[in-house]
Order: structure tokens, then sequence, then C-alpha cells
């Protein structure tokens, strides 16, 4: 197991658990979670549909309030924090990658990159970032097109670019390839790993799919909401 924590750690979870309480019942969807990720890994988190690994990506997030334990995320622990100090930590250290790409359908395929870089205080470097991100994914020249216009790979490469686009040190990704077909949901996986490694950012992926989960450095394994399994990955070749 890896769950001894070291100030190389970026994300730190102890003893976390969720509970649904709606009486009569109580539904418990994480019990005694504990686990830490060095900074830079790549990190799976596998499981079947109902095993709560989604409802841990929003606790590890700040999108969820947990019930009992404790997540810190590059030294700060933000457990207990208010909704606007929570709002400034994930503008500050988490890009995000959805299943259904969440691009604003009103703006442009380079304004929904350049978006999380405004909400932070936006800068003369964001606009360069965003086009040099855009190039990076093959789109420099949809910049100006807007979802609408775009194949859903290509709406999921806008929204990769927009995840990397104010260097968050912790990437999470939930079912990034789920909406795609094979070629295109291999093509957007590819280009995570790639923008990932020559980030250095710490990636969070969560997937019910063991091809995608290989990919990565380790594989943890969520069953009835406790870690089942937390191993290193057997990279498939060429990864």
């Amino acid at each position: 197991m890896h769950s001894s924590t070291t100030r190389s750690d970026v994300i730190e979870v102890r003893q976390l658990s969720k509970v649904i309480e709606n009486p009569p019942s109580r539904v418990e969807i994480l019990r005694d979670v504990t686990f830490a990720v060095p900074r830079g890994q790549f990190l799976a988190i596998m499981g079947a549909s109902g095993s709560g690994k989604s409802t841990l990506l929003g606790l590890l997030a700040g999108l969820d309030t947990v019930t009992s334990g404790s997540v810190v995320l590059d030294g700060e622990d933000i457990t207990n924090l208010r909704e606007d100090d929570l709002a400034r930590v994930r503008g500050r250290k988490i890009g995000f990658v959805f299943q259904s790409y969440q691009l604003v359908t009103t703006l442009t395929a380079e304004e929904n990159v350049l978006l999380p870089a405004e909400l932070s205080g936006y800068n003369n470097h964001a606009r360069r970032r965003a086009k040099e991100l855009l190039d990076r994914v093959g789109l420099s020249n949809r910049a100006h097109h807007y979802p609408v216009q775009l194949s859903g790979g290509e709406q999921q490469r806008v929204a990769l670019a927009r995840a990397f686009c104010t260097k968050p040190p912790i990437l999470m990704a939930d079912e990034p390839t789920g909406n795609l077909d094979s070629v295109n949901g291999q093509h957007v996986l590819d280009l995570l790993v790639q923008l990932n490694r020559e980030e250095n950012t710490t990636l969070l992926l969560v997937t019910h799919d063991r091809h995608l989960a290989e990919y990565a450095d380790r594989i943890i394994t969520l069953c009835d909401g406790r870690v089942f399994s937390d191993e290193l990955a057997a990279r498939p070749v060429g990864a």
C-alpha cells in the first residue's frame, strides 16, 4: 500500500468518509479512505459504478463536503474551508477535465481555454499560453470556432488545453474519454499523458476503463466505498 505521507506529497487523504443521512436511511458512500499522492504522479482511480470514485474526486476538489477525515492539497488543508476559499484553492491549484467537456457555448475555443486565467487574474502571458496550448493539441486553426462547430474529440482537446492553461499543480480528469469513440478517445488520452509529463502535473484520472488506467503510474481501486487495492500500474507497450 502507498498511504504514508511525505513532504513531496501533493495530495493527502486521511480516513476520509462520506455518509448521506436521510432518516431512516443512512448511505455510506466512502469509508475510511486513506492515501497520498507524490508530486508528479499519474494516479488512476478505478471502480464499478457506485463504488464512490466520482464522489471521491468531488471531495478532493472541494466540490462536496466530507463527513469525516481530511483532505490536504499542495500543503493546504481544504477540509473545513469556506466556499470562497475553496474557489480560490481550485482556481490556483486544480485543472479539470470532464466527460461532458463543459465548454461555454458562447465562447470560442481560445476564449474557453483562457477562462481559468481570466477567473484567477488575467495577464498578457495567458493569451500566449492559450495559443501555445491550442497548437499543442492540434487546434490552432480552430481557435475562433465555437463549441457547436467542433467535433466531440476537438471539444475535449479544447478542454485539455483549458485545464493546463494556468499551470495548475494538480489535474483532475473524470472519465475524460467516456463520450468519445475509440480513435478520438485514444488521441485525447495520448495528449493528456503527453501534456501531463511535459507540465509535470500531478494527474488524478477517474475511470472504469482498465485500458485507460494502465497508462497511469499507479491504480487505486475502490469497492463499496473502500480502497480495495493500491498498486503500481503495468503500463502498455509504448505508453
